[in-house]
């Protein structure tokens, strides 16, 4: 059997976990709230459709990104 290469005990924040849990909160959290707030707008063509979704993606997207990350940073630090 081969002899493992390296292996690693990292410290700190796990980056990995951080950018799984935020691609998967992103789509579970910003799919109801793009829907929602669609429905507050008026959204005639699909560019503007498109564009919306986009803005409103994009700051559930940075919200949860940072809010995931302290929630790891606070942890590993225990």
């Amino acid at each position: 059997m081969p002899t493992p290469v390296r292996t690693t005990d990292p410290e700190g924040v796990d980056y990995g976990w951080v950018l799984q849990t935020t691609f998967v909160l992103t789509i579970v959290v910003g799919a109801p709230v793009v829907a929602l707030l669609s429905l507050l707008v008026e959204l005639p063509t699909w560019t503007q459709r498109a564009n919306f979704a986009i803005r409103v993606g994009a700051v559930v997207w940075l919200c949860l990104g940072v809010a995931v990350y302290l929630y790891a940073r606070s942890h590993s630090e225990t």
